[in-house]
């Protein structure tokens, strides 16, 4: 079922609704990673893992975070053993984003936890958490809505535009993504 939108209170659509201390800590966030990881190569993995902590990240295990990797808020973001944020992915995570044990979210793909209410002149910002089930899998450039949970074992297709909540061992692939096969299952004659 996919979570409720949280509506975040603006003073206008220019505002930030977030507190200047948090601004300021994403900041902080922004220029560390670019300094200290983003350019660091995959076997640095442990390094990355451990300013993601510092700066307020869940860790459980050993996930894997590649360095390209465009993480905004990390006091949001739970990894656990063996999840991995492939090369050029978004974890867009105004709201928490989990990604449970081996779930992989492959190159480029957006896990975006925030859009706005588009009647409210102000557009104020909405979120909602995103979950990863256990050994799922986010193709290439795949987008995933505010509010999503996908299940464990299930595949999202590359590019899939993911618009409601992915059941266990299902493979969904399009815009918007659609079932068309089971996790495992062999294709049809």
């Amino acid at each position: 079922m996919k979570a409720t939108l949280t509506t975040h209170a603006q003073a206008d659509a220019y505002t930030s609704p977030w507190p200047r201390s948090q601004r300021a800590k994403r900041a902080m966030w922004v220029a560390t990673w670019a300094l200290t990881c983003r350019w660091t190569p995959k076997p640095f993995n442990a390094w990355r893992i451990f300013v993601l902590g510092l700066f307020g990240a869940r860790i459980h295990g050993r996930p894997f975070v590649h360095g390209s990797a465009r993480i905004h808020f990390p006091p949001h973001l739970t990894l656990h053993d063996r999840a991995c944020v492939g090369e050029g992915v978004a974890v867009y995570c105004l709201a928490p984003i989990e990604l449970h044990a081996a779930a992989t979210v492959s190159q480029e793909a957006f896990l975006c936890t925030g859009t706005h209410a588009f009647d409210d002149p102000r557009l104020s910002l909405q979120t909602a958490p995103i979950v990863v089930g256990h050994n799922a899998f986010i193709g290439a450039r795949a987008f995933v809505l505010p509010g999503i949970t996908v299940g464990a074992n299930a595949v999202i297709g590359a590019c899939a535009v993911v618009t409601r909540d992915v059941a266990p061992d299902t493979v969904v692939a399009g815009n918007p993504a659609r079932p068309i096969g089971m996790r495992g299952a062999s294709p049809a004659a």
